[in-house]
């Protein structure tokens, strides 16, 4: 039998105080319900004692700490899953949002679920197509992938986001690919970019969209990206999916877990974040990954946009520890026009050798991709040198890298958010930039491959 409360002590802001309560755990989910018979939900977030925390979902206005009632339910707060979920919208804390009907659950499941085994662990080494070349080419996603993507305010993540949710795919004919995706904390404007776009190319029918606005409460927002997780779970280990989760903006749940903690009067670590930062973000990025003996895989690309463009905040900063790389987006070519601005040089992804080669995209792949990478890096120097000394400083090698840094910007980085590549489109793009520099130079590339793949008469304006 659930047994109800009436012993409110206090209310202030987001959390609530309990006093006089009976086998309640951590993270149990609670029922307050108002004189007017109003239900507002809430999770124990704090036991001491016969004293117990909790955090509201909604607002707290209207609770009367004499008359409101509290009930706990005896379990966590729970995702009903279903392969039906494909094509809908759910809100942050999964009720359907899009005018459809609930879900027809086939299981409950806890949205913290559980951080992968090491030991059941399989090695991500399969290659997924998203069509942006600077990402296929040179900073490859694999199978199984945690990649995350560092943005700054007003940069375009949010049409890379929806480009790589609509684009991406296992190569492999007979594999299932779905789009878990999660918008966290945007504003209503972004939320219908998003269904709307999904919803024009079709792509929704292949997509669980979760949608939390900036005006919902705090606490939806700390759920969401777990509730997408959960999902993702489910159609990865349960309907033996490969799943794509892509998760923006992630900043907004760190400033919603800053907001309780500073209502919990927390000691606070860097910049008033809490000192678990980095172990509450290892607990959402842990769970992507390949399992042993299940065909299904979780591959994860969270988006976080820097306060002030910086790389050493405590939000990039820990998620660089966590997961396998980054794809940093630069202010300067979003300047230049170039879209996506994916800034190559410092973007990095740790597993690109496990999902490149003969049998994976194509031979060369590894060989081209240095050498674009070591090529564009010399002509971005030669470029700082013709700035400070003049274009007469430079030889004519100089000059050449010069004129390679700016058409690999222009044709290789920029494609826009429509164009959908290849990996070999990417590829051929790659080898027409490479004719603009000698052969002689080309020394990161064995010779049978620039005898096989070097094209002839081509003409670089």
């Amino acid at each position: 039998m659930i047994k109800e409360y009436r012993t409110i002590q206090e209310v202030a802001g987001p959390l609530m105080l309990v006093r006089k309560v009976e086998d309640v755990s951590f993270n149990e989910l609670g029922e307050i319900e108002l004189p007017t018979g109003e239900k507002r939900r809430c999770r124990v977030l704090e036991v001491n004692g016969s004293d117990v925390l909790v955090q509201l979902f909604e607002s707290s206005s209207g609770i009367n700490l004499r008359d409101s009632k509290v009930r706990f339910l005896g379990r966590s707060l729970e995702l009903a899953v279903s392969a039906d979920m494909l094509g809908r919208v759910f809100d942050g804390l999964g009720n359907a949002k899009d005018g459809g009907p609930a879900i027809l659950a086939e299981a409950r499941m806890d949205i913290n679920g559980l951080p992968m085994n090491p030991a059941a662990r399989n090695y991500p080494n399969e290659f997924i197509q998203t069509g942006v070349s600077t990402i296929d080419g040179l900073n490859t996603l694999v199978r199984g992938q945690k990649l995350p993507i560092f943005s700054g305010s007003g940069l375009p993540h949010a049409q890379l986001a929806a480009q790589i949710a609509r684009q991406s795919k296992v190569r492999s004919a007979d594999s299932k690919f779905a789009v878990v995706f999660a918008a966290v904390g945007i504003t209503y404007e972004e939320a219908e970019f998003f269904i709307s776009d999904f919803k024009k190319t079709g792509a929704i029918d292949r997509t669980v969209l979760f949608v939390n606005l900036a005006s919902d409460p705090a606490i939806e927002r700390i759920a969401t990206p777990r509730m997408a997780l959960t999902a993702a779970e489910y159609l990865a280990f349960e309907q033996d999916m490969h799943v794509l989760v892509i998760i923006t903006d992630l900043t907004n749940y760190a400033e919603a877990l800053r907001e309780v903690s500073a209502a919990r009067k927390e000691v606070p670590g860097r910049r008033g974040y809490p000192g678990y930062l980095y172990t509450d973000l290892a607990t959402m990025y842990e769970r992507a990954g390949r399992r042993l003996g299940k065909e299904g895989s979780i591959t994860m690309i969270p988006i976080l946009t820097m306060p002030e463009d910086d790389k050493t905040h405590p939000i990039p900063d820990l998620t660089g520890y966590i997961t396998e790389g980054q794809i940093i987006l630069s202010r300067e070519l979003y300047r230049k026009n170039v879209h996506p601005p994916v800034d190559v040089l410092p973007s990095l992804s740790r597993l690109k050798d496990k999902g490149i080669g003969a049998d994976k995209t194509r031979e060369d792949h590894a060989n081209t991709m240095n050498q674009l990478f070591a090529a564009y890096a010399r002509g971005k120097e030669c470029k700082e040198l013709m700035t400070i000394l003049g274009e007469a400083a430079l030889t004519d090698v100089d000059k050449q890298f010069a004129k390679f840094a700016d058409a690999f910007e222009r044709k290789y980085i920029n494609q826009g958010y429509e164009e959908n590549r290849p990996i070999e489109r990417t590829l051929e793009i790659g080898w027409e930039l490479l004719t603009i520099l000698p052969k002689t130079e080309l020394k990161r590339i064995k010779p049978e491959y620039i005898e096989k793949y070097y094209p002839e008469g081509v003409k670089n304006d």
